[in-house]
């Protein structure tokens, strides 16, 4: 095998599995650490620099981070990363003099964002330090896009809305409040360097079934309901609610439904649980809630009766899957479900009619918008897309990260550089840890403590309004406990082969067998199974050192089971192992190819 290349910053990115898995490379580790020694200011800031958005993330984030978080390979549970972020957010102070500012003499470009919504505020975000002028068109009369119309304010509490909006809109964004764009050649024409389209996917999914249409004032679609629920278009509901659809609104249309009168509220699904879109954590506070969840019944019809929606009939399926894991039903028959009023939560879809189709943005198939993965560039030079807008509803913290590509772009665009060969690379810098002959920069002990659960407000006090927030926040003490459940996997084990005795005290003393010292060979597949552990995640590397001094053999290390614990590094005797601090530097609008930011 060849020598692993620890100079690659990707390399000890990938070790980073929560960093790795955020869409926008959130430094956890090093804002868990923060957190521990009470610099809550500081957490929060660093936080800010990828994801723009830590208060808002800290409570309503799909968290890709956790399931990859390496403390769910050693036990159930992994650490409360979203949660801490929120942490931060809740407990620094004012941040307000550290923030990013616009320079009095603007650099001559104007780019315009359509929507104020998560990817278009952290373009603003990335470019209005850098001289830009920019115009943000928002159809409504407030920022957040979906993040304040589509998420209700038990989740997400305006006032936190409010203060990470205006973090960017204070910069000196020129907002365009009421203004629905019509045209993008209109738009074009007026001079803009640069155009960001940001406007979400705002056209929920129809159910064409029998009954649909005739009675139409008791059936809504779900972005639509809550949004109308926002703007108090919808102050009431019936008592019996049914929610079709699993994803995570329709568990909050289902929660709001609640808390609008309904009593009887049932989320029905057409296949089983382990299959629905919604997060594990909103199911959980759904049923809480009291809301029931019904598996593998299909739509069907709805009941009319008189003019007026008196129910569903739903086919019951019985599901099969076959050996190349292709699933098939069948129906064991059918049920009919009362209900006052329905809601359609099924999916989103975009809606482009604002944009011409001979003015140079290609459109495939499906009538999304051609855009490269990497640049966000569409295939018109000055249009660039993100969020839902490029390639269909994802998350926010997606959003950021489309966010922050895409001003890459534009930067490189209006500066008539190329957007692509002239990108900024990724760099990392590499600390020792070490104070002592065994002491390190961060707590290496292994802590037993479970994953704190997140206190709730009392039922009886949630349901009085909408805006009542649910999650309270961890306390004192839940915060102490899970920071220190965090294995610090950005603290690296760096080793110098040079330097090695081939004493085995390294693998000796390793509590789960990831390092092995051993011959090399290929394929990787055979060296492999020749680990003191084998490796058995393949989709994360291991390392290969160049070969020891003494027989030329090779320090193999399985990088998914390493804990960071460092006991490596402080058992071996000629400091051939160091645990290092790996800082991964990301690129960002500014920035050219070999370039420092500007």
């Amino acid at each position: 095998m060849a020598v692993t290349n620890v100079s690659d910053p990707q390399y000890y990115h990938k070790v980073v599995d929560c960093q790795w898995a955020c869409p926008a490379h959130t430094n956890v580790p090093g804002y868990i650490r923060l957190i521990a020694q009470g610099r809550y200011t500081e957490s929060y800031l660093l936080n800010r620099e990828s994801n723009v958005f830590p208060g808002i993330l800290g409570r309503v984030c799909d968290r890709p981070c956790e399931p990859a978080c390496r403390r769910g390979r050693v036990e159930e549970k992994p650490v409360a990363i979203c949660r801490l972020k929120r942490v931060a957010a809740d407990h620094r102070d004012d941040i307000t003099e550290f923030l990013p500012k616009a320079p009095a003499v603007k650099n001559g470009k104007r780019v315009a964002l359509i929507g104020a919504g998560p990817a278009s505020l952290t373009v603003a975000n990335d470019l209005l330090p850098l001289g830009y002028d920019v115009t943000i068109f928002e159809k409504n009369a407030t920022p957040g896009g979906l993040m304040r119309i589509n998420i209700p304010s038990f989740r997400l509490p305006a006032n936190v809305l409010d203060e990470e909006c205006n973090y960017i809109i204070d910069m000196g964004a020129h907002m365009q409040y009421g203004t629905s764009v019509t045209s993008l050649k209109a738009l074009l024409d007026e001079g803009y360097d640069a155009v960001f389209v940001g406007a979400g996917a705002p056209k929920g999914k129809e159910l064409d079934i029998p009954g649909r249409w005739d009675a139409p004032a008791q059936v809504h679609i779900g972005i639509e309901f809550l949004a109308n629920v926002h703007f108090k278009h919808i102050e009431k509901m019936g008592p019996r609610v049914i929610i079709i659809g699993v994803g995570n609104t329709a568990m909050d249309c289902c929660r709001t439904s609640k808390r609008l009168g309904a009593t009887d509220v049932k989320v029905v699904a057409r296949r089983g649980r382990k299959h629905f879109k919604a997060s594990p954590w909103e199911l959980e506070d759904a049923e809480e809630e009291q809301v029931e969840i019904i598996e593998n019944h299909a739509p069907k019809r709805m009941v009319i009766e008189n003019g007026q929606l008196v129910g569903m009939e739903f086919e019951i399926l019985q599901w099969t899957e076959d050996a190349n894991g292709k699933q098939t039903s069948t129906v064991m028959g059918t049920t009919i479900i009362p209900c006052d009023q329905v809601i359609l939560a099924i999916g989103q879809d975009n809606a482009f009619e604002f944009i011409e189709r001979d003015i140079g943005v290609d459109f495939d198939a499906k009538g999304m918008p051609v855009v490269n993965k990497s640049t966000h560039q569409s295939t018109h030079p000055k249009v660039f897309f993100g969020g839902d807008a490029a390639w269909g509803p994802e998350n926010i913290i997606w959003a950021v990260a489309h966010g922050h590509a895409a001003a890459i772009s534009m930067d490189l665009q209006c500066q008539g550089r190329d957007v692509v060969a002239d990108r900024p690379p990724y760099g990392m810098s590499l600390t020792s840890a070490k104070m002592g002959m065994h002491s390190w920069a961060y707590d290496n002990d292994y802590e037993t403590a479970k994953r704190a659960k997140m206190q709730h407000e009392d039922l009886t006090r949630r349901f009085k309004d909408l805006v009542t927030e649910v999650e309270l926040g961890f306390t004192a003490e839940q915060i102490v406990s899970e920071v220190g459940r965090c294995l610090n996997c950005d603290i690296q084990t760096h080793f110098t082969a040079s330097q090695c005795i081939e004493c085995d005290a390294c693998v000796d003393i390793c509590p789960t067998n990831c390092l092995t010292i051993t011959t090399n060979g290929t394929p990787i597949d055979e060296l492999r199974t020749r680990l003191s552990a084998p490796a058995l995640n393949t989709s994360q590397d291991i390392y290969t050192s160049e070969g020891l001094p003494q027989t030329k053999r090779i320090m193999v290390k399985d990088e998914d089971v390493c804990l960071h614990c460092g006991l490596c590094a402080e058992r071996c005797p000629t400091a051939a192992w160091d645990m290092r601090i790996f800082d991964l530097k990301k690129p960002m609008a500014g920035q050219l190819a070999g370039m420092a930011s500007v």
